[in-house]
């Protein structure tokens, strides 16, 4: 007789998806600066008066978040704020001191 308490389907495991993450001064410069644009739009979006029927709430609080996260890797993306370079080089001289020493 079968046993109905461990009798279960079985399901293949859960495979994570592989992130392939560049951790090149240029592109963790041009990521930095993305957080940044996004924490930058995220205080502007705090500023904007709300309209009392149409908008309030957590919904509306996490899609600001959202949004300016989104803002932020657009901006990053395109010509950037400037910053990236700057970033980048710090970086590079950072990284040539450590292996320097």
């Amino acid at each position: 007789m079968s046993d109905p308490i461990n009798t279960y389907p079985t399901r293949p495991p859960v495979q994570a998806p592989t992130i392939s993450q560049d951790r090149s001064p240029a592109a963790v410069a041009r990521q930095f600066e993305g957080v940044f644009a996004g924490q930058i739009t995220k205080i502007m979006m705090e500023t904007v008066e709300q309209d009392e029927q149409f908008s309030g709430g957590h919904g509306e609080e996490m899609f600001r978040g959202i949004l300016a996260e989104q803002i932020g890797n657009s901006i990053a993306s395109g010509k950037g704020l400037g910053i990236a370079s700057a970033v980048e080089a710090q970086i590079i001289r950072l990284q040539g001191a450590t292996n320097a020493e």
